[in-house]
Formats: structure tokens, sequence, C-alpha cells
């Protein structure tokens, strides 16, 4: 089946140590129409910055560019804020592979990774996607479960303590009867139903009659319109 040819091109940069990896990619990639090599160097003889101003979409490195991720290539200002990386001919280590994708990596493909498996990271990555090995997808899912576990939950606000009378003027204003109509409704004043409207909206954080209504049903009481 042939590629199917995504459009725009991508603008791919090969920052790989071992040259004949690296120069069997660029003549892999020039043989595609839509894979550009804007550049192919070895870590050693390359900067970010001289990497930046290729203008890359998608930069892709062997395992030496991995250890030096958080020096230059991290998320935070670096690299991967103008385009995304792809490592290849990776170890199956977990411990590397979390650290690479803390470090911004949104492809991480092995060893036994083929030619036609990095061509379509590279444009899976450049449309937003990441890609891993099946093998260390529940590493991630296992990576979240155990930061969700660590992580203290955030105190949820308490439901409000709605007296008989308020819940009574919710269900009112819920019907969308007005101030005036309510007040004949339980025989008190005006001036009395605007208080605790005031003091329900407050209560429950709400800017607004309908807000309140949503709210309050939200919280477990029963409303009905």
């Amino acid at each position: 089946m042939a590629d199917c040819v995504p459009s725009p091109s991508v603008r791919a940069f090969l920052l790989i140590e071992n040259r004949l990896m690296r120069e069997a990619l660029a003549r892999l990639f020039r043989k595609r129409p839509d894979l550009i090599v804007v550049g192919q160097t070895s870590p050693a003889d390359e900067t970010p910055l001289g990497i930046l101003e290729t203008q890359c979409n998608v930069l892709v490195g062997d395992a030496f560019v991995a250890g030096r991720l958080q020096e230059g290539f991290g998320t935070k200002g670096g690299l991967s804020a103008a385009c995304k990386i792809i490592l290849v001919g990776m170890e199956p280590g977990e411990e590397q592979f979390i650290a690479a994708v803390r470090s911004g990596v949104m492809g991480y493909l092995l060893q036994d990774a083929s030619a036609s498996d990095v061509i379509a990271a590279v444009r899976a990555v450049f449309r937003g996607e990441a890609v891993c090995p099946p093998e260390l997808c529940s590493v991630l899912f296992r990576c979240v479960a155990q930061m969700s576990a660590e992580m203290p939950l955030a105190d949820s606000p308490p439901k409000p303590d709605l007296t008989l009378r308020q819940q009574q003027l919710v269900t009112l204003v819920a019907k969308g009867l007005t101030n005036k109509e309510i007040a004949s409704r339980l025989n008190l004043s005006e001036f009395t139903v605007r208080n605790h409207i005031h003091n329900i909206l407050k209560q429950v954080d709400a800017s607004s009659r309908s807000e309140a209504v949503e709210t309050i049903r939200a919280y477990g009481y029963s409303i009905s319109s």
C-alpha cells in the first residue's frame, strides 16, 4: 500500500550520533514527498539554537540525545516548545522511557522499530499525536495512577446547608416566579424575599438566580421547575 501523504510537509532534523543510522534515515526521508530533511548531524556538532534556526517541525534523535534533553531539549523554553521530539533505537527500559516522556518526548521507538515505523511516527507526532511501543503504554498508565494516588485530593466545597424556607424559595425561583410573586406565595415581604435570595446566591457562590438553582441541584437538592 502506498504511503498516505499528509499536508503540509514535515520539516525534520536528524540529530543522531550513529552515522550509519542517520544517513539511512536521511535517504529514507528524502524518498517521501511530504518529508523534508532540514538538517542532519551528530549531537556533539549541534546546539538547540542551531536546530531552532532550521525551523524544523520534528527532531529525530537517538539514545545519545536522551541524556541531553534536560540540558537543552526540554519543554521549558527549549526545543520541544518549537518542534516535537522522537527518539529512535531505544532500549525498552522503563526508567529511561519515563524520563524521556517527562522531558517532552512525543515519540519513542525501540531498536526493533522498522523504517515504516519511524516514518509513521514522524507523521503522527507532527499531527500532534504521541507514539510509543505497546509494551510501554502500561508503564505510562501505572505512572499516572501512582501520581494520582500520591497527589492529595483537592478539598471539594461543602454542600450548602439550606433551610427549608430557602429550599422553598429556590423551588419557586426555579419555576420562574418573581420576588413579588414569591412573597405573595409564601406570605412574606419582598424585602425578606430579596434578602433570602441574596444570602442563597452568596452561600452557593452564584452570580445569578439561574446559576444558583443549577448549583443547588448539582449538590443533590430536589428542585423541581
